[in-house]
């Protein structure tokens, strides 16, 4: 009978010797930490359990061991004495009066069966007896069938067919087939059926007989530099194909082995495998990579359990832990005075994390020094340094040399900041020195600033544009000369620099229009070196002029419009200007009566007219009058007209009569004597022709200027026929035949002029000039060149009304 399946009073005997066992090691030693026993064929457990390591059989009914106990603190071992017997039952007696209940005992019901996985043998394995009560009666056949029998596994069990026992034929893994279900029969030897089928489950008893396996055969995980305690790393697993809940797969994890192997950082979980760091001194830039030898054992890590190991890999990541730091606490640079962009220095620096990351790219800043930004400092992506550069031109005289201070960090907080909130940062002072260079002149301030009172008189000298030698700190030896002047209004002197004022400034006549009038001004050295500046004369307004109408004309329509708003504007500056005063002039007391004016704002007024007005067209005179006293009168002209709108009136106005002025007058007698000379010399021509006298050459070739600018008079100008006159030779010419005489028909007058062969014709473009010219030939025709009085009105009519208007407002 084999031990790792007892059976029976064996079976129970033994278990209980062992519960009695257990108890006495408790009580012997309860601080043991070392449990062995003697006989390689048993085990025990810390918890005191006895296994069989393998299938054994008992010889004997008696078998002893020793376990052996002993404490590593105290330095003591004990033994224990353990033997293994069968139970004996002690039958008890029954009295002789006491009544025997007896039962039919039936075999044929499933019986609980089972076998040791792997089982040594010997083979044919005898399982156990299937038995029917039908047996007692018949004869009895027994037969099996299922998986083992005429299923794969095929022939795996057999059972005697008179006798019922059943039998295996081979050892089995549990791992394949964990229980068979076989089907027992009994049959009479005719072929009948003496039972039910019996259902005949045989369990496979589990032996530790697989390893466990981790899944991975090599791990990798990653954990962050100075990570605090008990940051998790990662998780190891391991698989046991054993039967499970059971000790065969109750699986525990340790750690055999680290490499780096000093300090141990890192502990597992013995029954989950969940990896942890012990420590914080993780520090990549010591070591970047640990391994670990990873081990799994069953039996809940008894050292008797079945284990395999694995590979873990852990690496460790790059934090901003260190510092970049500069490779000196001090720097010097030179450079020439006004050159710019231009690299001065370069500074190097140290950090010891991981190259090419945000934790190992500086940044580098201007902390001191830079305040008028002539420095630019960058990083070298390359290379990590510090680049620093000149962006403006720096000036020797100003400063010989400048100190900067100089900051530098990474592109990720320090690790520490994050904890203090205070930034760390590494300083180095770096000293700039400026050479000085041979320079030309400086025009500093670009602009220079002048006061100059408007209208002041020509000849006035005032101060101008002054450049200086950086190096001598003054002007001596330079020139200037004026590069732009927009009215020419100033000069300048070439030696001293001032300005005189060559014309009269008016400020109201700049455009734009502002204060200031810009002259560029160009410095020269002896050694032709040059800068430019710009002269601004800040011109001072000055109240010179008055406030004027911004109206001359009005329409103005009864009774729809009770009154009309003028508003005037004052070209000084608003200090000369409005609020404005108006009023009305001295005027006739028609107007006085008639009409009002009334201030609508600072700029504007309202003139009204009383009901009774007339319609007709008023000459209005207005005064405006600024702040400053200054003033000015204007007559306004008003036409009061009976109507809607005031297109309606402004048609007819355009049309109605005017007055003519003096200078109107006068161009009309200039007209009337230039026609008055022109029939002079007609007359003159006649009378020497009668003479015979010839017209001398340049005579004929004169131009005869035809004004169109005034109507001609009703005088008759003069008639007479065409005439022929005879030269020296004989030859005849035709000169300027016929003066048409001037002709009224129905009011139109005409006026012809004819010369031989040639016709002088109708130009009506004012200004154009027409010739008399010699006429030599024979005989004349005579065209006519005719220009009617209307035409004349038409064309001079509106001139003179502008003349007669502005001889009234002058």
């Amino acid at each position: 009978m084999a031990a790792a399946g007892l059976r029976g009073p064996l079976y129970e005997a033994l278990c209980m010797q062992l519960l009695l066992t257990l108890l006495d090691l408790k009580e012997c030693l309860r601080s043991a930490d070392s449990i062995q026993s003697n006989d390689p064929d048993f085990r025990v457990l810390d918890d005191g359990s006895v296994y069989t390591a393998r299938a054994i059989v008992l010889s004997s009914e008696k078998r002893s061991f020793t376990i052996g106990l002993s404490d590593r603190k105290t330095q003591t071992q004990k033994e224990i004495y353990v033997l293994l017997e069968h139970q004996k039952k002690v039958l008890k007696k029954r009295h002789t009066k006491e009544t025997v209940l007896r039962r039919a005992k039936r075999r044929w019901a499933p019986i609980p069966c089972s076998m040791q996985e792997n089982s040594l043998g010997p083979f044919p394995l005898f399982l156990q007896q299937v038995q029917s009560d039908a047996a007692q009666n018949y004869t009895v056949f027994y037969s099996i069938s299922g998986r083992g029998v005429d299923q794969e596994p095929l022939n795996l069990f057999f059972i005697e067919r008179e006798t019922g026992n059943l039998y295996c034929t081979r050892p089995v893994d549990r791992e394949e087939y964990d229980v068979f279900d076989l089907i027992a029969y009994a049959s009479t030897a005719d072929g009948y059926s003496a039972d039910l089928p019996l259902p005949l489950p045989i369990k496979v008893e589990d032996e530790n007989d697989n390893h466990p396996i981790f899944t991975e055969t090599i791990y990798n995980f990653e954990v962050p530099e100075s990570s605090r305690l008990g940051t998790t790393v990662g998780v190891v697993c391991a698989t046991d194909r054993d039967e499970p809940d059971t000790m065969h797969t109750r699986l525990k994890y340790s750690i055999l082995e680290q490499n780096p192997k000093s300090p141990g950082l890192f502990s597992v979980h013995p029954s989950t495998g969940v990896i942890t760091t012990v420590s914080h001194y993780l520090d990549r830039e010591v070591v970047d990579k640990y391994t670990l030898i990873m081990k799994v054992q069953d039996m809940d890590g008894q050292f008797f359990g079945l284990s395999s190991t694995s590979t873990c890999i852990i690496t460790v990541k790059d934090s901003n832990d260190n510092a970049p730091t500069f490779r000196q606490n001090a720097y010097e640079a030179t450079v020439d005075e006004n050159t710019y962009n231009v690299e001065i220095l370069r500074i190097p620096i140290e950090d010891k994390d991981s190259i090419n990351t945000e934790n190992w790219r500086a940044n580098f800043t201007i902390l001191k020094g830079n305040e008028n930004g002539y420095f630019k400092i960058s990083t070298d992506k390359a290379t990590n340094e510090g680049v620093l550069c000149v962006v403006k031109p720096l000036n020797y005289e100003e400063n010989h040399q400048m100190i900067l201070e100089i900051g530098v960090n990474n592109e990720v907080p320090f690790i520490r900041d994050i904890a203090t909130r205070v930034p760390t940062m590494n300083r180095a002072l770096v000293t700039v020195r400026v050479k000085d260079q041979d320079e030309g002149p400086e025009c500093n301030p670009p602009a220079q600033y002048v006061r100059i009172k408007e209208n002041s008189a020509a000849g006035l000298k005032v101060n101008g544009y002054k450049a200086y030698d950086p190096e001598t700190k003054n002007s001596n030896g330079l020139r200037y000369k004026k590069l732009h002047d927009p009215k020419e209004w100033i000069s300048i002197d070439e030696i001293s620099g001032l300005i005189t004022v060559s014309k009269v400034l008016d400020r109201e006549v700049m455009a734009p229009r502002n204060d200031v009038y810009n002259v560029t001004v160009l410095a020269i050295d002896q050694d032709g070196r040059s800068c430019t500046g710009t002269l601004a004369v800040n011109i001072e307004d000055v109240n010179d002029n008055p406030p004027q109408l911004l109206q001359d004309y009005l329409v103005v329509c009864k009774p729809k419009m009770t009154y009309v708003d003028i508003s005037a504007i004052d070209l000084d500056e608003p200090v000369h200007g409005a609020p404005f005063h108006f009023s009305l002039a001295n005027t006739s007391p028609e107007v006085n009566r008639i009409w009002t004016i009334n201030k609508v704002n600072d700029t504007a007024a309202r003139l009204s007219y009383r009901k009774n007005a007339e319609l007709q067209k008023y000459i209005i005179p207005i005064t405006v009058k600024d702040r400053a006293g200054q003033s000015a009168t204007r007559n306004l002209r008003v036409d009061l007209c009976d109507c809607t709108h005031p297109s309606q009136c402004a048609s007819t106005s355009r049309s109605a009569d005017v007055s003519l002025g003096k200078w109107a007058i006068l161009a009309i007698l200039l007209g009337i004597a230039l026609l008055f000379s022109v029939l002079l010399t007609l007359v003159c021509g006649v009378v020497s022709a009668r003479k015979g006298k010839s017209f001398p050459e340049d005579l004929a070739q004169q131009n005869l200027i035809i004004s169109n600018t005034e109507a001609p008079g009703d005088d008759r100008v003069c008639s007479a026929n065409g005439f022929t006159a005879q030269t020296a030779n004989n030859s005849s010419h035709g000169f300027c035949g016929t003066l048409g005489s001037g002709i009224r028909n129905g009011g139109q007058e005409t006026i012809e002029m004819v010369k031989g062969h040639q016709t002088l014709d109708s130009c009506r473009g004012a200004g154009h000039h027409h010739t008399l010219d010699s006429c030599r030939g024979g005989h004349m025709d005579v065209d006519n060149c005719r220009y009617t009085y209307s035409e004349w009105h038409n064309f001079t009519q509106p001139r003179l009304g502008e003349e007669s208007i502005r001889g009234h407002t002058g």
